[in-house]
């Protein structure tokens, strides 16, 4: 069947201002509020260490507010949808509609529009500027934050990084400032047992190059249940390991953009990384997540476009409750991808799959 582009009437842009206006709206006064309630958590930490008022506006909040946006952009959609859909509804608003002969598959029409506008400015953050403004938050916290200046923001105290097939590498105690590290092994493996090791005490990595240097360093090889050690000078040695791969990995890719990432993960899985599943999580997270503006959105007026007892209230109750079990969901299922129980790529989706099952049955069920 050709599909016929309905345009925009009046009824179509006074939902669509009604929904915009309303999500917005919501947004706004939940960052307003949160911003209020961080600052007065912070406000020693930004006096002592004498943060200068630009870098708190634009360093910090600024480049908070787009990941506080996408992070709760599903639920206000959902409160928004539910909060103007049942006002509607309750004032027979949406019944005056559907008898003057307007089908709720074309009522569905702005609130598809509005949906999508949600899930492209979603899609946006996810994939260029959250990954921006996160790092650029996480550098402020490292200069005016007392709690992340007392501990590396950046890096473990134990670091184990998988650099090749059956090749691991282990830093303890690297500073990104100094670019030093207490400690480097580098072991080799046959199936599960080792095969030779490499270590040295204070080592320095030169991020340019990639080399890790030492005034000297110990060599080990097994043969069975035999021992060869060697003690030799001037380590001066080229690994396959990233300077990137140093930071906390979960917390790094965060601070990437879509492109980075995707060469981030082809890398690891070339190294045979045990991390994939994680890193796969948080690429298919990107793409989700927005989705769900779409089903929240039409769960959200077959929920609510029909008028009960209860009114707004019911509706809202109801839709929080189908929101955050969506949330939960999310999370349960994020973590069986991780822990390897289930394929990040069927995991993630879910959810959405799931409750898009949900949204088709309550759309069957509404007022027609």
């Amino acid at each position: 069947m050709k599909f016929k582009n309905p345009g925009l009437k009046i009824l179509d842009l006074y939902i669509i201002k009604k929904f915009l206006g309303t999500y917005f709206f919501a947004i706004a006064m939940i960052i307003v509020v949160f911003v209020v309630f961080d600052y007065v958590e912070h406000i020693d930490d930004f006096v002592e260490l004498k943060a200068p008022v630009s870098k708190i506006l634009f360093d910090y909040y600024l480049n908070f507010i787009p990941q506080f946006i996408n992070q709760f952009s599903g639920l206000f959609t959902f409160i928004a949808v539910i909060f103007f859909t049942s006002k509607m509804a309750y004032q027979t608003e949406i019944i005056a509609i559907l008898s003057a002969g307007v089908s709720f598959r074309r009522l569905l029409w702005p609130y598809f529009l509005s949906a999508m506008a949600i899930t492209l400015l979603s899609v946006g953050l996810n994939m260029v500027v959250i990954p921006a403004a996160t790092l650029h938050k996480v550098e402020f916290e490292k200069q005016f934050n007392k709690k992340k200046l007392k501990q590396n923001t950046m890096f473990d105290k134990n670091i184990y990084r998988q650099i090749d097939q059956g090749v691991f590498a282990y830093v303890r105690n690297y500073s990104g400032v100094t670019n030093q590290a207490s400690f480097l092994a580098i072991e080799q493996y046959e199936g599960s047992t080792m095969s030779a090791s490499l270590e040295a005490a204070s080592v320095t990595f030169n991020p340019e190059t990639g080399r890790w240097v030492a005034d000297r360093y110990n060599l080990r090889r097994f043969d069975g249940e035999r021992e060869i050690f060697e003690q030799r000078e001037r380590l001066d040695t080229l690994i396959n390991l990233d300077a990137a791969e140093l930071g906390r990995v979960q917390d790094l890719i965060k601070t990437m953009n879509i492109g980075r990432l995707n060469s981030f993960i082809a890398q690891q899985r070339r190294k045979g990384s045990n991390m994939i599943n994680i890193f796969e999580v948080e690429r298919h997270n990107r793409f989700a997540y927005p989705i769900s503006s779409l089903v929240l959105t039409l769960i959200g007026v077959s929920l609510s476009s029909r008028k009960v007892r209860g009114g707004t209230g019911l509706h809202i109750g109801i839709g929080v409750a189908l929101c955050f079990s969506y949330i939960l969901f999310s999370k349960f299922a994020e973590e069986f991808a991780k822990g390897g129980v289930v394929p990040p790529a069927i995991a993630v989706w879910i959810p959405n799959i799931l409750f898009s099952v949900i949204a088709v049955y309550l759309y069957k069920k509404a007022p027609k």
